[in-house]
């Protein structure tokens, strides 16, 4: 039988660094399912998950864990099933002039709702015109059914007029688990 692990990457940004940790999970017979790697402040991060058949999973532990030699820092957790309420899926973005708190609005208006995040994106660049600070995120959402949207939209407008950025949800779809 075949377990999952999902394991947190973080080390020194350089090239290989994905073909070592590749290398390591293949010798150790496991197989590189889904990822999300990237490059942030001169460091390298990562989030994967990986499929092992049960009698090779503590082989490619100590294999994981010997990569701190080369100064990985790496997290190994088992993978859990969890049963989701149904729910809607939705994309969103937000967009306006840089501020402090903008990521924390949003959340605690999600997080209220027992809205999952189910992935955020971020970044800051520079507006084309003033050079002024530019915050974007995007994301995906999991929005329960029995939430209120007309309410939920109605606290985001208020965000939105707060921090002076355009939150938008986008693509509804209907998802059931």
């Amino acid at each position: 039988m075949n377990t999952q692990l999902v394991l947190t990457v973080l080390c020194d940004d350089r090239p290989g660094v994905v073909e070592q940790l590749a290398q390591t999970i293949s010798t150790h017979h496991g197989n590189w399912l889904e990822s999300r790697m990237a490059q942030l402040a001169g460091k390298f991060a990562g989030i994967l998950q990986v499929a092992v058949a049960d009698e090779h999973q503590q082989e490619l532990r100590n294999a994981l864990s010997n990569l701190t030699t080369l100064g990985f820092k790496i997290v190994v957790d088992t993978a859990t099933t969890i049963n989701k309420p149904e729910c809607r899926e939705f994309s969103f973005s937000v967009v306006g002039n840089d501020r402090p708190g903008i990521v924390r609005e949003i959340a605690q208006a999600f997080a209220a709702r027992h809205i999952n995040m189910g992935e955020l994106e971020t970044a800051c660049s520079s507006m084309p015109w003033s050079g002024e600070p530019l915050f974007e995120a995007t994301g995906i959402i999991e929005v329960p059914k029995s939430v209120d949207m007309n309410e939920l939209y109605d606290h985001l407008d208020i965000i939105a007029d707060e921090l002076a950025v355009d939150i938008r949800l986008e693509s509804s779809t209907e998802r059931s688990n």
